[in-house]
């Protein structure tokens, strides 16, 4: 699932930084962008977390994306989507 959620947000254009792991970065940059873009996720039913400075450098804010084998094929071709349209309407891709 992490790796199918990944090529996604890949291929709609999507930063998705380095990871070997489920959790996949979205990198946004900014704190404010990242908090704002977990925000409208949060509002579509999509839950992932924004984080910032302290924890990231600065201008390297992301929003983490935690896939696990309990999500369906359904389920990530929502978050999908969910993502694209977040992405388009706060400028992202």
């Amino acid at each position: 699932n992490g790796k199918v959620f990944k090529q996604g947000m890949e291929t709609l254009g999507f930063d998705t930084g380095e990871t070997v792991t489920p959790i996949v970065p979205v990198m946004l940059g900014e704190a404010k962008l990242a908090r704002q873009f977990s925000q409208r996720l949060y509002e579509e039913g999509i839950f992932a977390m924004a984080i910032g400075y302290p924890t990231v450098a600065q201008g390297k804010a992301r929003v983490r994306v935690m896939n696990t084998a309990a999500h369906s094929a359904d389920d990530l071709e929502l978050a999908l989507s969910v993502f694209e349209k977040v992405g388009r309407e706060l400028a992202v891709i």
